[in-house]
């Protein structure tokens, strides 16, 4: 356990120092970023306006609250891709990484961690012109803070559990696209990415109530936007806990019949 805790440190601070040597490129794609949830804020708030100032609950200032979140959000649960694996099989990058003594999720996990310390240093400013443009409404209470902070680590995690699996398809077939942009249909629509999970309709919320989606974004915004009680607060970390154990579940079982089919050749 020692040992570990020393490789996802290890590969954590590479991660960093590797991505600190490209910063112009990790800016552009923050710039990149911003265009989805301006569109989304810029939408929603004038629906508001034109509503008498709120819909569904929320207002132009809420709107924005939620929108600026969600660039944060967004940031901390990308995880590696589906698409990744694919390169990985194609490239002989599985091959090598199955000789070492550590499950390459590990790497995976502590690698993109790493990332994340610079998609925050870099949304920092964006988010700061955001707010200055858009006024957001928000006055987060400590234990939403806590929560939080937690949370985005959290939808780290599930995200990364349930992207793995659709990884490990590829050990059956050479594209995973389809399976993963069906995934990806249901994660927009019940997640709250698109729209916060009160506007949509009424199936939709109880549909969610049975997939990790929600736990990945709306969650993690509400938590510091939302009226959440700690009641409400510790169900949804909870709700988390379950979906990482899970997604580590269904990863173990895969992967176990992953690796039979697994071949490889070389020069």
């Amino acid at each position: 356990m020692k040992d570990l805790f020393s490789y996802y440190i290890g590969m954590f601070r590479l991660s960093v120092l590797e991505e600190f040597q490209y910063p112009v490129s990790a800016a552009f794609y923050m710039i990149d970023m911003v265009a989805e949830p301006i569109i989304y804020l810029v939408v929603w708030s004038s629906v508001a306006q034109s509503n008498g100032g709120t819909v569904g609950g929320y207002t132009a200032g809420t709107f924005a609250a939620y929108y600026i979140v969600w660039m944060l959000v967004r940031n901390m649960n990308i995880v590696f891709t589906p698409y990744g694996w694919e390169h990985r099989i194609r490239h002989v990058r599985l091959a090598m990484a199955l000789l070492r003594p550590i499950h390459p999720l590990h790497n995976d996990i502590a690698w993109m961690a790493g990332w994340k310390v610079i998609a925050i240093t870099l949304w920092i400013p964006i988010a700061a012109i955001m707010v200055w443009l858009f006024q957001p409404t928000f006055n987060p209470t400590w234990y939403q803070v806590v929560a939080f902070f937690v949370a985005i680590w959290g939808a780290y995690l599930v995200r990364t559990m349930f992207q793995t699996t659709i990884g490990l398809i590829t050990f059956w077939t050479t594209r995973v696209s389809a399976i993963f942009e069906l995934y990806f249909a249901g994660e927009l629509l019940m997640s709250g990415r698109l729209v916060p999970l009160s506007l949509m309709p009424s199936w939709v919320r109880t549909l969610a109530n049975y997939f990790p989606f929600q736990w990945t974004f709306g969650f993690p915004i509400e938590a510091l936007i939302g009226n959440l009680t700690p009641a409400q607060l510790i169900y949804g970390l909870g709700a988390q806990v379950f979906w990482i154990l899970f997604g580590v579940l269904i990863v173990n079982v895969f992967w176990g019949f992953a690796v039979k089919r697994f071949t490889s050749v070389g020069n």
